[in-house]
């Protein structure tokens, strides 16, 4: 049977044949294990020698095949001829993979090709996608994506080669889902920008779309990722907007409950409003020390005109400053401290007022009291000011820092500016750039040609290197317009046009010129300008170099990131200072307490105002004493000169008490009440003088006299006495001069002593004016070796022959007739001396004068007995005392007046002098100006700097305690 079997199988052919049609024993070659039904044999227990005719070879002996039934005969070479067979067809599928493989590979190159390098276009991607995987998750990302079973179509098909190699496609598996995966992440970066790979796209046309592939451009292959770069980061810039948008309004919420305190707990302050506190501590510190200027600022330097208070008015997301159009607005420093707060809201340092930045109302207020600020900052004669104007700005999603806006750069210095303008203003910038640890927001304008740029130059000189400045291009719009070759917004953007180095670079649109405009129509505009803007689309600018949104961030991360890491460092310098300065008192003022200027001037106020009240605490006695002899000083030379000389030249009793009456008059209504209150005022004076600068032994501090001058000084100047007091005097006086009764003997004894003293003095004055006039007599010019000059001379013999005359004529006038004037001159003359007329006359009133105050003195010995006539009337006597009446009636007014005075004084004046007195040192303690220059000295510069230096250093080490916490 097994012979027969295979002489019918044509072993010559070779091709596939049925597997049913095989005998059992080619089937049992196939299947081993495949039971046969039909031949169903016993087994055999012995063993056939069995031999072929077809070969004429002998066969072995067969191995009877274990199957289920029985044995089966298995002969050698059909083993070998069967093995052959199956190495063939395994040749074959192995030729296949290969050749797959191969093509696979070859369209993949072909593929690649085709694309262009898109290396030289990764600045195209904005930095925030490769952020993306921090804030995306890319596993769902990739589920969503086809997977390999779409994909495979790609690869030839497998299945129309034979049934039989479907058993090797596992084989294929891991080669095509290589490249499904390529594919698939090549999507994946095309759809995120991603620069610097091949991005290409499979589809199921295969190598139909791959002849179109061939058939574009490069340029437009450029345009079309392009365009999808921008849609797809437009789409992400959006959804950022969204969230960012849903973030501020949720922190709003917050930010409101706190403020209504819905969670009963004091809200700490700020990072960023500590920080500015101590920023506004070492505005004031003003000693020697270079620390205070080593802190974190963001300084805003640019040309005038370039955009510098826009871009700063875009960051804070309100029209807050004055504006002009092509003049000078900023004239002095303005520190905007940024925080987030709930209301959109700004305020001043000195000020408790809130300007609600959402009202136009209040910004309006608000620029203007920047403008008030600004100009009354201005010294005169000056245009710009050193003083800084200290503003906080809070709001919902403002970024947290503190810039600092200066007057802009100049080139040239206009008419209406002082001359020193454009020196002022570098050096203004150079002191703020200086600063090693200052964030320098440099800004230029674009719409303008680069060569006319001054504030590059200062920029690269302060930071060579460019760590820590930040480029800002504004007006991208205009220079987009107007400028001939893009290229050069290009250079700039890139660094490469000015010579300056930078650590960003920005260009941002902050409006159309129009100063009416709000934040919200600039925002849209600078948004829809950048989306169609040519510069963008042809990638001369990226993506995160545009918009202020992109800059506030930059410049924020920067700012928080230099405090950060300087901070501390300054924190441990104060720690320095403050025990360098402890120590340097406790040396020179071991005993003495550390009393700042504010400290000095409250104790410098107190004693004061205890010297003030010193002056209620006068006697009337020495009120009295004071004002009645100042008051006669004052007015003696008038009572003797102008009416008692003028009535004692009268013939008789009644005429001169007729003269004395109407002079006293006259003097009363017009000059005596105002001289008496010049004397009450300048005793009074005096008097507060006397205590406010008598030394009191050891507790006398000089450090306040300057203070106490100057307190003096203008309280006196605003002091102005009581005008009615005028008119009640005058009446006073007036009837105190009308009173002629003298009451007793003794006021008649003082008034005859008042007027002797009052002659002496005179009749001394006036031999001390002839002596003068005459020279030396003979025993000083023995005695002193002095002679007299020509002129004395000759006034010596004027005198001589004027005193010859009043001898022959006792009662003589006052005044010399012309003829007797002609008679000394001839007399003169005949002598060898010439005299003018007039030095007669005038040696004459001198002369004159001399004898009749002796004769009045004569007449005052022989009035001291006559009170009894007096009281008589001098009737029956020759003797009349009518000139000790006058100083008698002179003394009384004196006394009344004095007295007077006195409680206008002691009742009125000194408390209105004490109030004048609180309200100077009132607007002393307010005006530190005053303080600084009315108080000063080593001592109280080193405790200020001593105070100053420890607040300054326990708000730092508050600061750095609460940042290490928000970490």
């Amino acid at each position: 049977v097994i012979c027969r079997s295979l002489a019918n199988s044509s072993y010559g052919i070779k091709r596939k044949s049925p597997l049913q049609n095989l005998h059992l024993v080619s089937r049992s070659i196939h299947h081993p294990y495949y039971p046969s039904s039909k031949f169903q044999r016993r087994p055999l227990r012995i063993s056939i020698q069995l031999f072929s005719s077809l070969n004429r070879l002998p066969l072995h002996k067969t191995k009877l095949l274990n199957v289920k039934y029985g044995y089966q005969f298995h002969r050698n070479f059909w083993l070998a001829r069967l093995a052959s067979r199956l190495l063939k067809l395994r040749y074959l599928i192995l030729g296949s993979a290969v050749g797959g493989g191969y093509t696979a590979k070859k369209t993949y190159d072909q593929w690649k090709d085709m694309m262009p390098d898109l290396e030289e276009y990764k600045w195209i991607v904005p930095d925030f996608v490769w952020e993306l995987d921090e804030h995306i998750d890319f596993e769902k990302l990739m589920k969503a994506l086809p997977d390999a079973a779409d994909l495979a179509k790609l690869l030839p098909d497998f299945d129309k080669i034979g049934e039989s190699f479907t058993s090797l496609k596992g084989f294929f598996s891991p080669g095509y889902n290589l490249v499904s995966e390529v594919i698939g992440a090549s999507d994946l970066l095309l759809l995120l920008g991603s620069p610097g790979e091949t991005a290409f796209r499979a589809t199921d046309q295969g190598y139909d779309n791959d002849k179109q592939y061939k058939k574009v451009s490069d340029k437009e292959k450029i345009d079309q990722l392009q365009e999808e770069l921008l849609r797809t980061q437009l789409k992400y810039q959006r959804m950022l907007e969204r969230l960012e948008k849903e973030n501020k309004e949720l922190r709003k919420l917050v930010l409101q409950r706190d403020d209504k305190g819905i969670h009963q707990r004091k809200l700490k302050k700020s990072l960023i409003d500590m920080y500015s506190e101590v920023l506004d501590i070492l505005s004031d510190y003003d000693a020697s020390y270079n620390t205070q200027d080593h802190l974190p600022r963001v300084v805003v330097v640019g040309d005038q005109s370039a955009g510098k208070t826009s871009v700063l008015e875009m960051i804070a997301q309100a029209r807050i400053f004055p504006r002009g159009s092509g003049e000078m607005m900023t004239r002095s420093p303005v520190k905007v401290t940024l925080s987030e707060g709930p209301h959109h809201v700004a305020l001043f340092k000195d000020s408790s007022r809130e300007f609600d930045l959402t009202k136009e109302e209040d910004l309006a207020a608000l620029r203007n009291e920047i403008e008030i600020r600004m100009r009354n900052s201005v010294k005169e004669g000056c245009t710009v000011s050193t003083e800084t104007i200290s503003l906080s700005v809070k709001g919902p999603g403002l970024q947290r820092m503190v810039l600092v806006d200066l007057p802009g750069v100049i080139s040239t210095v206009t008419s209406g500016m002082a001359p020193d303008t454009k020196e002022t203003i570098f050096s203004i910038s150079k002191a703020y750039m200086q600063n090693p640890n200052a964030i320098i927001l440099c800004i230029q304008d674009g719409s303008v040609d680069a060569e006319r740029s001054i504030v590059t130059d200062l920029v690269s000189q302060m930071d060579p290197q460019g760590k820590r400045t930040i480029f800002v291009l504004t007006k991208v719009d205009l220079a987009e317009k107007n400028v001939a070759s893009p290229s050069r917004i290009q250079q700039i953007i890139e660094g490469k046009l000015f010579p300056m180095k930078a650590l960003g670079y920005f260009a941002v649109v902050t409006g159309k010129g129009n100063s009416s405009e709000s934040i919200d129509s600039i925002k849209e505009y600078e948004e829809e300008f950048f989306q169609n803007s040519k510069l963008l689309k042809t990638c001369m600018l990226k993506a995160h170099q545009v918009t202020t949104k992109n800059l506030s961030l930059a410049v924020s991360d920067c700012f928080w990131k230099m405090v950060r890491e300087s901070v501390e460092q300054q924190a441990d310098a104060f720690k320095a200072t403050r025990f360098n300065l402890e120590t340097e008192w406790k040396n020179n003022y071991p005993r003495l307490r550390e009393l700042d200027r504010n400290e000095l001037f409250e104790k410098a106020k107190n004693e004061i105002l205890d010297e003030v009240i010193s002056l209620t605490q006068v006697t009337p006695k020495h009120w009295e004493e004071i004002l009645q002899k100042t008051l006669w000083e004052r007015v003696s030379t008038h009572v003797i000169e102008n009416i008692y000389l003028p009535a004692a030249q009268t013939m008789n009793s009644g005429t001169f008490n007729t003269t004395v009456d109407i002079k006293l008059k006259q003097w009363t209504d017009k000059q005596l009440p105002n001289k008496a209150v010049e004397v009450a005022w300048e005793t009074l004076q005096e008097e507060f003088s006397r205590f406010m600068t008598e030394q009191k032994g050891k507790e006398h501090d000089d450090i306040f006299d300057k203070l106490k001058q100057a307190v003096k000084e203008e309280s006196i100047k605003r002091h102005k006495w009581n005008e009615r007091a005028e008119d009640s005097l005058r009446v006073i006086q007036h009837n105190a001069l009308e009173d002629r009764s003298i009451s007793d003997k003794q006021q008649w004894d003082a008034a005859i002593h008042f007027m002797e003293e009052t002659l002496q003095s005179r009749l001394k004055d006036t031999e001390s004016v002839i002596e003068d006039m005459v020279g030396p007599d003979w025993k000083k010019r023995w005695l002193y070796w002095i002679g007299r000059t020509k002129e004395q001379n000759i006034r010596n013999e004027t005198k001589n022959e004027l005193e010859k005359l009043i001898k022959c004529n006792e009662e003589h006038a006052a005044y010399l007739a012309n003829d007797e004037v002609t008679t000394v001159r001839k007399n003169l003359e005949a002598r060898g001396i010439t005299v003018d007329p007039c030095l007669i006359k005038d040696t004459w009133h001198q002369i004159y004068r001399r004898y009749f105050l002796k004769t009045a003195l004569n007449h005052c010995n022989l009035c001291r007995r006559g009170f009894y006539y007096y009281q008589r009337h001098f009737v029956d006597s020759e003797l009349e005392c009518n000139d000790i009446v006058l100083f008698w009636r002179i003394q009384r007014m004196l006394a009344i007046t004095a007295n007077t005075l006195r409680q206008q004084l002691t009742n009125t004046e000194v408390r209105r002098l004490e109030k004048n007195v609180k309200e100077v040192l009132e607007d002393f303690a307010e005006d530190n100006e005053k303080k600084v220059k009315l108080l000063t000295g080593k001592r109280v510069q080193l405790a200020e700097d001593l105070k100053k230096v420890r607040e300054i250093q326990e708000k730092l080490e508050a600061f750095i305690e609460a940042l290490h916490q928000e970490k």
